[in-house]
């Protein structure tokens, strides 16, 4: 065999290796080439060091957004939600919602509009999310235990509508509890964050509600203690306020849970600029069978500063209602 014979043989030889070696991998499933991790937001920083959450709130977007999974996403997590899914559903709910405002506005052509509904629920269709429950994995709110479902039962012979305290705490202009306070109803929907070193508050537009969370690491205090709002304390977690509520009032206590062992965890995450992650983790052992966690953005919108809201001053609620339940009691005796 001549020198140009074998050099001939070689290169048939590499090119043949070279040829192969490639589609080999390629059934082998080579992994493709790691895309860059999106980098976590950072926040602007206080004059003292903390993550700058400070400014005016909304999640007025999500009112009318299912609390719960609907059924017509049975099977499916949050993140299989397409963004055409979730824009169709916020359409379709928007459509619902303007319908519902002619009827309740007393106009059926739908010329005025709902004079009572006046604000936020014409921008659902800015919804962001599918639901709202995103632990458990199926998206509801876990069943409850036999002695907390007992607690909703009214004792025999109860009802009717006798005196202030048979109705709402909200209805008597007392306050929507904690984390009712900032879960997105038809209007009133904004809450502003303040800061001051050791210190973020948090004010609420309806009723006119304040948290005041310490971050000093002191303890709750003794269960003799009970705010309508509970006693909040925070941390940092690197760029995340995590906040634990707890000593609630029986009379103002989110869903019925028992004030005595009910335990919220919010986690407010920033994860763009001018945009909150807002996550709330229920957990009350005697009053459902696991805790369940729902969350929702907050949008910065300081165009919408908190309003007055003069509750007590324009409540005629109450008596109205009242006397209209007398009124209807003297005709019934009648008959």
């Amino acid at each position: 065999m001549n020198r140009l014979t074998l050099i001939l043989l070689l290169a048939v030889a590499i090119e043949s290796d070279a040829g192969t070696a490639m589609p080999k991998a390629a059934q082998q499933g080579a992994a493709p080439a790691p895309r860059p991790q999106a980098r976590a937001f950072t926040p602007a920083k206080t004059p003292w060091g903390d993550p700058d959450l400070q400014g005016n709130y909304t999640n007025k977007y999500e009112y009318g957004t299912p609390f719960e999974r609907p059924q017509e996403f049975e099977g499916r997590r949050p993140e299989d939600i397409t963004a055409k899914e979730i824009a169709d559903a916020a359409k379709k709910r928007q459509e619902n919602t303007l319908e519902n405002a002619k009827f309740f506005g007393g106009d059926p052509e739908g010329k005025i509009g709902n004079s009572a509904e006046f604000r936020d629920i014409y921008e659902v269709s800015r919804g962001s999310r599918a639901w709202l429950v995103v632990d458990p994995p199926d998206g509801k709110i876990p069943p409850m235990k036999p002695d907390a479902r007992a607690r909703f039962a009214r004792p025999p012979g109860a009802g009717g509508l006798n005196g202030p305290e048979d109705f709402s705490l909200w209805t008597r202009c007392i306050t929507r509890g904690f984390p009712g306070s900032m879960i997105p109803g038809v209007y009133g929907n904004s809450y502003q964050i303040m800061q001051a070193p050791g210190i973020v508050a948090i004010r609420y537009e309806m009723v006119h509600d304040t948290r005041i969370i310490r971050l000093d690491g002191a303890p709750h205090p003794g269960a003799h203690v009970q705010l309508d709002m509970g006693d909040a304390r925070g941390r940092w977690e690197g760029t995340t306020l995590v906040v634990e509520t707890t000593n609630f009032t029986q009379r103002s206590v989110y869903r019925n849970a028992n004030a005595a062992t009910l335990r919220v965890v919010e986690r407010f995450t920033p994860t763009a600029r001018g945009t909150l992650e807002w996550s709330v983790t229920v957990d009350d052992p005697s009053t459902w069978t696991r805790p369940w966690t729902f969350s929702m953005p907050l949008t910065m919108n300081n165009a919408e500063a908190i309003e007055l809201y003069e509750c007590h001053e324009g409540n005629r609620a109450v008596s109205g209602i009242l006397s209209g339940a007398r009124a209807t009691e003297k005709e019934t005796r009648k008959d």
